[in-house]
């Protein structure tokens, strides 16, 4: 996983090798800073030698000002290391989303890629920047005060040998106790960030059910449930506080006491003895010392956090789409025939657990199908194995002749227009939005696609017409504007399929009539397949494809299927006798 992780690095390797060389020079500044001072007290102040006071002292200012410009350029490498680190992170993994088919995407669901991609890719960036920063500042202030510790009087030095034990265990518990509380705490996000998915782009269902104080409840539930995790583990992290000034004023009372007892006993004795500044310098060394164990340990609860966070990002990153191109994969789509051969499909991947069941269909190109059928019949997932968005569990779809799996999958989705049941604009403008079927597509390619999808009169009576910013998830427009624009969207991609999914059940009947006349005269030789409850939609197809439970029940003209097909009949008759009330 580190492996996998330190890759993403990559530009950044200047960054992440200068912090530490920094960091070193600036710890070896900072060691010698007690020493000079030891000295200052002793040979100076002692001995009343004012003319060695100034020279200490524009050392000593030397010193911590060489500490403080390399401690300066290590946080700044620090921070530039980590945040480009993060940055190639959420690009690597952003781009493998991309990729995805509907499956993965279902797999992990939207709430728990974006906090994959933002909160767990934050937390491994703060890690990374402590790494090698104060992973490497810590362990080496630690190691060298302690040495010099040692080398100024042996004897007193044992007390951090006694001392940091205690310290580390303590330590340790606490990290061990915190770590999975954290990992619960960050596996709560997801839902979290589920539930404001969901209320956010439903706030107009909440607001007219007067839902609000549920979907309340429900978010302080889970936000209490945030809260109180990390309570917990804070609880746990606090204690490192009080036990490490616990230690560290226990090492300075018994070095002060002890210290003070050789400097009066052992005064004349230069072998044993201790003077006054190499005791100020060992107090100094037992805060460094006590200092790098307390911030070595919040690096190893920050990791302890990031691990978790690492393995969610290492999981998406890890993930390869259940599509993917045949070796030297097929680059033009001859035409818009269409051929389901015994095809079964299962979101699940389970045979025994089939959304369609041992479909054969046969479309020519430039053939107008429609679709009807009960709700929950599968018609939406029939036309979405055309495109790949999908596939089959079993069969075989052939497009143009070929497998839809023989071809480049861009290829053949540029060549299959799908306006899905979920009309989807984009926070641009509406010409924007159109020149995502084509983006290379003139005004006058825009001005026909939306002549013929009925668009463009409503857009002329906007004060800013195609240039008119389109709000997020297309809200300043209704529901019939949306499909649309979204019909207008696919038409520029002048596809050889086009697959209208519900895609008009927004507008009056008059417009879908001349949406689908308009159809008829400018895209003849495109495979049009529109899928509709309505039957007044589909009615003058050439076929319509009749489903119920996942199978074709009945495939005919509509005036064969009214004398044939029961299930067709009753809902025509209904619609008939009701006048298209479903309208």
């Amino acid at each position: 996983m580190i492996k996998q992780l330190l890759k993403y690095i990559n530009q950044y390797k200047k960054d992440s090798i200068l912090t530490p060389i920094y960091v070193t020079f600036q710890v070896a500044m900072e060691i010698v800073i007690p020493i000079l001072m030891s000295n200052l007290i002793d040979f100076g102040i002692d001995n009343g030698d004012m003319s060695y006071i100034p020279k200490i002292g524009c050392l000593l200012l030397l010193c911590a000002f060489i500490a403080l410009l390399l401690g300066c350029l290590a946080g700044r490498s620090a921070a530039i290391a980590s945040a480009g680190f993060a940055r190639n992170l959420r690009q690597q993994m952003y781009y493998n989303v991309q990729n995805f088919s509907f499956l993965n995407i279902d797999k992990f669901s939207t709430s728990s890629i974006i906090t994959r991609l933002t909160t767990d890719v934050t937390n491994v960036q703060n890690a990374y920047q402590m790494i090698i920063f104060t992973a490497v500042r810590s362990p080496i202030m630690l190691i060298s005060s302690l040495a010099m510790s040692f080398y100024i009087n042996a004897k007193l030095s044992i007390i951090f040998v006694i001392c940091i034990p205690i310290l580390g265990f303590g330590l340790y518990i606490i990290v061990r106790k915190a770590h999975p509380i954290f990992t619960r705490v960050f596996r709560t996000y997801d839902k979290l960030n589920t539930v404001v998915e969901e209320n956010l782009s439903g706030i107009r269902v909440v607001k007219t059910f007067n839902r609000e104080s549920y979907e309340s409840k429900k978010f302080f539930a889970i936000s209490e449930k945030i809260y109180n995790g990390f309570l917990k583990a804070t609880k746990l992290v606090a204690l490192h506080m009080p036990l490490m000034q616990f230690c560290m004023y226990g090492c300075i009372i018994l070095i002060s006491w002890f210290g003070s007892r050789i400097i009066v006993n052992c005064k004349n004795d230069a072998s044993t003895g201790l003077s006054t500044g190499q005791l100020m310098s060992l107090i100094i060394y037992a805060t460094q010392i006590l200092m790098s164990l307390m911030i070595l340990s919040m690096v190893l609860v920050m990791i302890t956090i990031a691990i978790s966070s690492a393995k969610r990002i290492v999981e998406l990153l890890n993930e390869e789409s259940d599509l993917k191109n045949c070796y030297n994969p097929l680059q033009a789509v001859p035409n818009g025939d269409i051929y389901f051969e015994n095809v079964s499909f299962s979101y699940v991947k389970d045979k025994n657990k089939l959304c369609l069941n041992n479909i054969n269909l046969k479309i020519n190109s430039g053939e107008v199908i429609g679709i009807t059928g009960s709700t929950g019949s599968a018609k939406s997932t029939l036309v979405q194995l055309i495109p790949r968005l999908y596939d089959t569990t079993a069969g075989t779809i052939y497009v143009g002749g070929h497998s839809v799996r023989e071809y480049d999958i861009k290829t053949l989705r540029n060549e299959v227009s799908v306006v899905l049941q979920k009309n989807t604009l984009f926070s641009e403008t509406i010409k924007e939005n159109l020149k995502w079927g084509n983006e290379n597509a003139s005004d006058d390619e825009i001005l026909k696609a939306c002549k013929s999808a009925q668009a463009n009169e409503f857009i002329e009576s906007l004060p800013q017409k195609y240039d008119t910013f389109v709000e997020q998830n297309g809200t300043n427009f209704s529901g019939g504007q949306k499909q649309r624009l979204c019909i207008a969207r696919a038409l520029l991609k002048k596809p050889k399929i086009l697959i209208l999914d519900d895609s008009t059940s927004s507008v009056d009947t008059k417009t879908d009539a001349l949406i689908r006349q308009a159809f008829k005269r400018e895209i003849p030789g495109t495979t049009k397949i529109i899928i509709s409850q309505r039957i007044s939609s589909v009615k003058d197809a050439d076929k319509i494809i009749v489903m119920d439970n996942g199978k074709i029940i009945a495939f005919d003209k509509h005036e064969n299927l009214i004398r044939t097909c029961c299930l067709y009949r009753e809902v025509y008759e209904s619609q008939e006798k009701g006048g298209n009330s479903d309208e």
